[in-house]
């Protein structure tokens, strides 16, 4: 399984553009520190990378123990 993303809205986005305001809200982020946790892909990455000054992002390493079903 994929590495996870949580991404949370650090920083308003009064006085940013339009498209940046909509991405915020592609991501599913609805609030300052609202946290969401997205599959790790290219199409997340680069929502992320757009708006990259208002949100921080951490890696979830995925847990093979974890995502193991028991034999």
């Amino acid at each position: 399984m994929a590495a996870k993303l949580k991404v949370t809205w650090k920083k308003s986005a009064i006085g940013y553009k339009e498209d940046q305001k909509r991405t915020i809200e592609a991501l599913g982020l609805r609030r300052l520190g609202h946290s969401v946790e997205h599959a790790d892909s290219r199409s997340v990455r680069g929502m992320i990378t757009k708006v990259r000054h208002l949100v921080e992002v951490q890696e979830i390493p995925s847990n093979p123990a974890k995502d193991r079903s028991p034999d």
